[in-house]
C-alpha cells in the first residue's frame, strides 16, 4: 500500500511546482491586466497588442474605446485584446 502511494508522491510535486511557477503567476498577470483595462480613461498613453503606441481619445463603451496613433488617424480598438500596456503609468518601468 506505501509503494503505491510513494509512486504518486513525485506527480504531485511535478504539479505543485507546475502550480507556483506557472500557472500561479499567469493568473495574478491576466488579473493585473484586466485591472488596467477596467482603468483606463481619456488621455492614457497605451500600446497596443500590435506594438503601435496612442492616446485614448474617448471610452466608447465597456468593451471599445478610440484610440489616436497620428494626427487625424484614430482607430477603434477592443479593451481586453488589443490594449497591452500603459505608458504612462508609474509601475512601467524605463
Amino acid at each position: 500500500m506505501d509503494s503505491g502511494i510513494g509512486q504518486f508522491i513525485p506527480l504531485i510535486l511535478i504539479f505543485v511546482i507546475f502550480y507556483f511557477f506557472l500557472i500561479r503567476p499567469q493568473q495574478k498577470k491576466v488579473k493585473e491586466h484586466k485591472a488596467m483595462v477596467e482603468n483606463l480613461s481619456r488621455g492614457d498613453k497605451v500600446v497596443t497588442s500590435a506594438g503601435i503606441i496612442g492616446t485614448i481619445e474617448r471610452i466608447i463603451d465597456n468593451e471599445k474605446v478610440e484610440v489616436q496613433i497620428a494626427d487625424n488617424v484614430k482607430v477603434e480598438i477592443i479593451k481586453s485584446t488589443g490594449i497591452q500596456g500603459l505608458l504612462n503609468s508609474p509601475e512601467v518601468k524605463k
